[in-house]
């Protein structure tokens, strides 16, 4: 890896520090989860705790994306922070589950210019040949905040309360706020643009739809009802208007002319789908670790664990052997097999299975995940025109986080109806409670309802897997060209960030 100056170095630092506050988040829900539906009720709208963060992300990245590439990196970064700590401090006043849903899609429209803008900021300053080894720490800071974030949440749940799981962001959001105002100094060139809000209101409309379709079959409305068709063919409907908009936006949102690029829509369609299988497979495992085998928030959080650190490991090490080689396509072609097979594997689990097992093949799932997530977005970048880099980042990770909102409201309307089947009618069952309150049933309606959730997670991993196993047949796909040695823009690094050229 060429040197790069200190102060691009510091920069990098606040970047992993900004990352880290919207990664955080996306984890250290999920152990709360239980306990959540619990307080507040609601089992069938489950999913939507996280689904709407994952939309309101969705949505906006590709605005993100265009604003930075309009208007400069620095200020956006600044609005998305303060955009997020808002949606946090609102998170942790919720009273009832709407009110939640609410404020994490709040939260996800920070998180969306978060995320989107510091990876953009990488293809600003770095070389595509040395980029893999920066998105490899891109990558570890996700699977730290993987290990942080089930850990503090069910640490904060088992002490404290839930709701300190959200007011956790704001002293960690307030120093990366001050460290971005700091150090990152972006020049910004004063000129008119225009923004397609047109096609953001069509696209923000045709994914809720289609997601409210898909968390709503089964559950709310049975497959097939009126209402169903309803949302789909209103869906369907607002996406193909998007298209056609974005053909004679002025300046689209989605640059419809970045499909012509083989490498850009393979990898699209790859996160697409890597997305579903992971977000949608992997939000449920705290369900099986609290209710099945009795684990503490802080226990199933020690036991998430392992995945993360097999992300670590392989996302960091993938990077070291890209910025080596110069070859990327086997990380993704080994990592969705890898991912297949764990995900194979905790379909497997049951009452009798032990934690040990639930552990190993976690590692399994984490050790697939790092090879895959961060080098799409390296091939993405390295593909494409330095001037289309902001939005074709936001474009690619679109995908992925489209995959996740539709995996998890699809894995949550199957998880809600098979534990409805499962659950014998009337005896005394709860159909929401916390794992203290399942724990507390006695032996006989205990075991019941143990076993129900048992079963109803079995076709979670197993449509995960199956999910997992398609996009390992669309890696093959993806074209491999050499990385790139330049970062290919006219200004220099130090110029792109405000600071003085050594002499």
């Amino acid at each position: 890896m060429s040197p790069q100056p200190p102060r691009i170095r510091v920069i990098f630092g606040a970047l992993l520090l900004v990352l880290l506050l919207a990664a955080l988040d996306q984890t250290i829900v999920s152990t709360a989860l239980p306990t959540i539906v619990g307080d507040l009720g609601g089992t069938s709208h489950v999913s939507w705790v996280v689904t709407a963060y994952l939309l309101a992300w969705t949505v906006t990245g590709p605005l993100y994306g265009k604003l930075g590439d309009l208007y400069g990196r620095q200020l956006v970064l600044q609005g998305a922070i303060v955009l997020f700590l808002a949606g946090s401090a609102l998170c942790g006043l919720a009273n009832s589950m709407v009110e939640l849903i609410a404020f994490r899609a709040i939260q996800g429209l920070g998180a969306g210019g978060l995320i989107v803008t510091t990876i953009a900021v990488i293809g600003d300053v770095i070389p595509p040949r040395d980029r893999g080894r920066y998105q490899g720490f891109f990558g570890a800071v996700f699977g730290v905040s993987s290990v942080i974030g089930p850990l503090t949440g069910g640490f904060f749940v088992d002490n404290l309360s839930w709701r300190w799981i959200f007011y956790v962001n704001l002293p960690v959001g307030a120093v990366a706020l001050v460290v971005i105002g700091a150090v990152f100094h972006a020049r910004v060139d004063k000129v008119r643009h225009a923004i397609d809000w047109l096609g953001v209101t069509l696209l923000a409309g045709g994914l809720s739809a289609v997601i409210l379709f898909t968390s709503l079959g089964g559950n709310t409305f049975r497959w097939g009802a009126p209402e169903e068709i309803g949302m789909l063919a209103a869906g369907v409907g607002l996406l193909a208007l998007f298209l056609v908009a974005e053909q004679h936006a002025k300046e689209p949102l989605v640059p419809l002319s970045l499909f012509r690029n083989r490498i850009f829509t393979a990898s699209s369609a790859i996160g697409f789908v890597v997305g579903l299988a992971l977000f949608g497979a992997v939000t449920f495992m705290p369900f099986y670790l609290q209710i099945v085998k009795g684990e503490s928030p802080t226990g199933s959080g020690l036991q998430l664990t392992p995945m993360m650190l097999g992300l670590l490991i392989t996302s960091i090490g993938s990077g070291q052997l890209i910025s080596r080689y110069g070859r990327y396509k086997v990380f993704p072609i080994a990592g969705t097999a890898v991912m297949t097979v764990g995900l194979l594997l905790l379909s497997s689990l049951g009452e009798g299975s032990s934690t040990a097992e639930a552990s190993l093949f976690m590692l399994v799932v984490g050790f697939g995940i790092g090879m895959v997530m961060q080098v799409l977005v390296l091939a993405v970048q390295n593909a494409v025109d330095h001037r289309q880099i902001g939005v074709a980042t936001a474009a690619s990770m679109l995908f992925r986080q489209v995959g996740g909102s539709i995996g998890i409201a699809l894995f949550g309307a199957i998880f809600s109806s098979r534990l409805a089947q499962h659950l014998p009618p009337g005896g005394g069952l709860p159909r929401s409670a916390t794992p203290e309150v399942v724990h507390s049933l006695p032996p006989a309606l205990h075991e019941t309802y143990v076993h129900a959730v048992t079963l109803a997670l079995h076709p979670v991993f197993l449509v995960g897997a199956a999910a997992s196993a398609v996009a390992f047949a669309l890696t093959w796909l993806l074209r491999e060209v050499p990385l790139r040695k330049t970062t290919d823009i006219g200004t220099a690094a130090g110029e792109t960030f405000g600071l003085e050229e050594a002499a």
